[in-house]
């Protein structure tokens, strides 16, 4: 059975009320799982990407063919 949702605000308050020490480890702990769920989401997507390679949808580039591309898309974005 799944607990009521606690929203932000709340959190906040729970852990503002933990000692110093804790707060700065739960920020250590929060920081880490980010990083390796960005790590996870980044290993998928280069997996996804060598499939399609692999099945001939997508073709090789060099890598100033693909910093290239980045910049053209950061320049479009502006």
């Amino acid at each position: 059975m799944m607990k009521d949702a606690v929203t932000l605000d709340e959190a906040i308050d729970v852990v503002l009320h933990l000692p110093s020490d804790q707060q700065e480890m739960l920020i250590d702990i929060l920081r880490h799982r980010q990083i390796d769920g960005r790590r996870e989401e980044i290993a998928e997507d280069a997996q996804q990407m060598k499939a399609l390679l692999y099945r001939g949808q997508l073709e090789p580039q060099s890598a100033r063919e693909v910093i290239a591309d980045l910049h053209e898309g950061l320049e479009n974005d502006q």
